[in-house]
């Protein structure tokens, strides 16, 4: 019984929701009863991120205390997470052209879905341009971005206060304490709740499935499919070179993460994994300012997973209405992606949101979107798997990359999880 760890009674907990989902599908009941749950569940996570975030971050910029050492770190996070995006853009754009998952599907025995409520999202989130979005990392009110979770203003915050808690010495060591007796209370807060998760991952999956039947995935099964051999190909081929050159296989990274990638793949959420994600990468070795900044910040610059469907959902929208893409276009569609991808960060729905904002831009069809809706949320749940190895990967690279990984560290504890599994 003491095998039993989390990932079985999450595959448990899946398991359990596709059967209960396919044996009422298409009964409004079981929305009724598991919605309540699941989304528990997801407001118990996002209840937590914040404060952790916020603690791990001061902690960790306190740590190193001086600014100058910690830009380069922020210089070298961003230059990181544009090469990878831009090469996760590259890969969705060669599946599209390679297997053309567009071709040949007929859009008349397509269900439609409602977008309209990415419509309204994606013209707000155009009325502002690059420019705007990064004046708005810098908050007006920290008590107001807290409240709205809006996750690059309170990095921002908690950099500023971390440092300044550097530079007030020894007055600042009471504040230090206390935020590292928030971060350690907050994760045993984390722990408790993920006890919970093989509920909420059953709930969230039985109404997933309850409510989108084989009729609706069949004509669009050569999509799906291919998204998610991409994101595996992108997982075991692009982030297993960058894990080799930085002194680790990523296999042993996946393994360490593998109760994280269930729960994430489970509930379509990065969220649900991120404090987890950031105490597994300080036991990998990473120090606790590098994982504390990295990890969070990728949260809304490295959508690797998000970044390569949209190419590729792009491509399929083309294909589907007979539009030809010559390789300017698509240079075009890559270069809009690398900037509309970064400039939305944290909006609900965002790989939705950036596709409405960008197939405009390159004269595709936006109600094409209506048709791959319905399906959306099983290829959410492989880009957000993707998202999240690909941030945890990040903050082994920058450590790596600024002299601070320790490989003795890494080591140990991976073969302490093949040992113990549980040990993760």
């Amino acid at each position: 019984m003491k095998r039993f760890g989390l990932a079985m009674q999450i595959v448990v907990g899946l398991i359990l929701g596709i059967l209960v989902g396919a044996i009422f599908y298409g009964n409004p009941a079981v929305a009724t009863y598991l919605q309540p749950i699941g989304d528990i569940f997801l407001r118990l996570i996002k209840m937590i991120v914040v404060p952790i975030v916020v603690a791990t971050l001061i902690v960790g910029v306190a740590g190193v205390g001086d600014m100058k050492k910690l830009g380069k770190i922020g210089g070298k996070t961003i230059l990181y997470f544009e090469i990878v995006t831009t090469i996760a853009i590259i890969i969705g754009l060669l599946a599209a052209n390679i297997f053309q998952p567009g071709v040949g599907v007929d859009r008349t025995v397509l269900t439609k879905t409602d977008i309209h409520k990415y419509v309204d999202t994606a013209e707000a989130t155009q009325s502002h341009g690059m420019v705007e979005t990064f004046v708005k990392i810098v908050p007006t009110n920290i008590f107001d971005s807290l409240a709205r979770g809006d996750m690059l203003a309170i990095i921002f915050f908690s950099v500023l206060f971390g440092l300044g808690v550097a530079a007030a010495g020894e007055k600042g060591r009471p504040v230090l304490n206390f935020f590292n007796g928030v971060a350690d209370a907050m994760f045993w807060v984390v722990n408790t709740i993920m006890r919970f998760a093989p509920f909420g991952v059953f709930a969230l999956i039985g109404v997933t499935v309850s409510k989108f039947g084989l009729s609706s995935l069949i004509p669009l099964g050569k999509l799906v499919i291919l998204v998610h051999v991409a994101m595996v190909f992108f997982i075991l081929v692009v982030l297993g070179i960058i894990a080799r050159i930085s002194g680790i296989k990523i296999t042993s990274l996946l393994r360490v993460l593998k109760d994280e990638l269930l729960l994430a793949y489970s509930t379509s959420s990065s969220e649900t994994v991120l404090p987890k994600i950031m105490e597994k990468m300080e036991k990998m070795g990473c120090p606790k300012a590098i994982a504390s900044f990295v990890i969070p910040t990728g949260y809304s610059f490295n959508l690797d997973g998000s970044t390569l469907y949209q190419a590729l959902a792009a491509l399929f929208i083309a294909q589907m209405y007979g539009i030809h893409m010559p390789i300017s276009t698509q240079i075009t569609l890559m270069l809009v992606l690398m900037v509309t991808s970064k400039g939305i960060a944290g909006v609900p729905g965002v790989s939705f949101v950036v596709l409405l904002a960008t197939l405009g831009s390159v004269g595709l069809p936006v109600e094409g979107l209506a048709f791959i809706a319905g399906v959306d949320r099983l290829m959410d749940m492989a880009r957000t798997v993707v998202n999240v190895v690909g941030n945890a990967l990040a903050a082994i690279v920058i450590s790596r990359w600024e002299g601070q990984f320790d490989q003795k560290k890494a080591d140990d504890y991976v073969q302490a999880v093949k040992a113990d599994p549980s040990a993760a």
